[in-house]
């Protein structure tokens, strides 16, 4: 098997694991979302801090954390905390329609991102799909009288980690390690407070054998991707590692309307049929630039 194959089976991984995992927190719906993201957060620091142990690079994450590039790590950690955050919510209170097509969308985000930050050119084909991707939540705002603002902020905060990302000067996994490790004092004071009475309806780790394992498990399903995302990111070319991102919204939005029946208007139906016409429109310029690329290097 090349390393490409491998790449591609990596992110396949990763992007299957997250666009099942509303099932997962829509089975933790008695827990509530800072409880699941305290959890999520120790237990994926654990496995990091293991895995990086094992590498003998674990001394990397307080140079990070001592080092220039502190401030960007600290506003990574806050956009993806909110990212979860919100995700976990969105789930639970029945908006995995929405949630999709955050992630949807965070593909044309980027590229507004890279054009306001980096100074990257927007080719015309690119620009086709940002507009329509902005008449899709146009068409969302005007046909149910509100703004879906769970799309907004799940693919703004998540582009905005993403440029964090690129300009943070550590390796992926060293920098998610230092995220988790500055959200870990908030997530057991969270967790301490929950236990001891201070939060309505929290602290349910050890109250049952399902959900605590379930709480403990989300470390897992939070770690592994990211890793098997990071590993790709190495082996796969950009095009194909954006057509394959894809597959998560898609599932994110199968689980919505198949698994949890949740409503989908003709409004929804058309602003998705905006947004799946933006990707396509977007999948071919990135495949054909992608093409010319390897061309012009073989």
């Amino acid at each position: 098997m090349t390393e490409t194959h491998k790449g591609i089976l990596a992110l396949v991984g990763a992007c299957t694991i997250w666009g099942l995992s509303p099932i997962y927190y829509k089975a933790l719906s008695d827990v509530p979302p800072p409880e699941v993201l305290s959890h999520r957060t120790l237990w994926s620091l654990l496995i990091f801090a293991l895995v990086m142990q094992r590498q003998r690079r674990l001394g990397e994450v307080p140079r990070l954390l001592a080092g220039r590039n502190m401030g960007r790590v600290v506003l990574a950690t806050a956009m993806i905390s909110l990212n979860w955050y919100v995700y976990v919510t969105a789930i639970q209170a029945g908006h995995a329609v929405q949630s999709s097509l955050g992630y949807y969308i965070f593909p044309l985000v980027a590229v507004l991102i890279g054009t306001a930050v980096f100074g990257e050119q927007v080719r015309p084909v690119q620009g086709l799909a940002v507009a329509m991707a902005v008449a899709a939540v146009l068409v969302l705002t005007i046909g149910t009288g509100t703004t879906p603002w769970i799309a907004l902020v799940l693919a703004v905060t998540f582009g905005i980690y993403g440029a964090l990302k690129k300009v943070i000067v550590a390796g992926a996994t060293t920098s998610v390690t230092a995220e988790m490790a500055l959200l870990a004092p908030l997530a057991l004071a969270w967790l301490v407070a929950a236990h001891l009475g201070g939060v309505a309806g929290g602290g349910q780790f050890g109250h049952g054998w399902r959900v605590s394992l379930m709480l403990a498990f989300s470390g897992v399903i939070t770690a592994v991707p990211l890793m098997w995302f990071s590993a790709a990111s190495r082996r796969v070319s950009m095009a194909t590692f954006g057509l394959v991102q894809y597959l998560n919204p898609t599932l994110q939005f199968i689980c919505a309307t198949l698994i949890f029946a949740e409503p989908f208007s003709r409004w929804h139906l058309v602003a998705f049929a905006l947004i799946w016409a933006a990707l396509a429109v977007y999948s071919v310029e990135a495949l054909r630039i992608d093409r010319r690329q390897r061309l012009a290097s073989g």
